[in-house]
């Protein structure tokens, strides 16, 4: 496995090296989704990264971190949005520090996401997104169609790898 080494000494590992970022990531996915992950809504941020922390079968999150410091995470996931289930597998909850965005830390962990799904031998990869649409088309990925979940409209990308 390699580590992707950014400017500013940001590497980018499998969650599963690093249990201690559960928790301060648990908090950061309640605050960002809390409709999903917060107090009465049907997601469980804890056990959503718990089972993120494996290696060699999804789904497998990775983080990027600062000296220690938890400044990002996504995952590569089986499922992402149920009416496209029939796709596998998924980049999924991307999330940066936003105090640390703008300095190629989302770039980073998605082609982390991408190499995982490469040595799991999968051909291609998707995401569905309603804000990542810049990132995801500096990074090669191709719009596929645009859907209606949850209420919001989000794009469906995918990535031959």
């Amino acid at each position: 496995m390699q580590h992707s080494h950014l400017p500013g000494d940001i590497a980018v590992e499998p969650l599963a090296w690093h249990p201690h970022a559960i928790e301060i990531l648990r908090q950061w996915f309640e605050a960002q989704w809390p409709d999903y992950y917060g107090a009465g809504g049907r997601g469980s941020a804890l056990q959503d990264l718990q089972a993120c922390a494996r290696l060699g079968s999804l789904p497998i999150g990775m983080v990027a971190l600062q000296a220690g410091r938890v400044c990002g995470v996504a995952a590569l996931k089986a499922q992402s949005i149920a009416s496209h289930a029939h796709l596998c597998p998924w980049a999924a909850a991307g999330l940066v520090d936003p105090g640390m965005r703008g300095r190629g830390i989302g770039a980073a962990l998605l082609r982390a996401v991408e190499e995982q799904a490469r040595e799991l031998g999968f051909e291609r990869i998707h995401c569905a997104t309603s804000t990542a649409h810049g990132l995801l088309r500096r990074q090669g990925w191709m719009p596929l169609e645009v859907v209606v979940h949850d209420g919001e409209r989000v794009a469906v990308y995918v990535k031959a790898l």
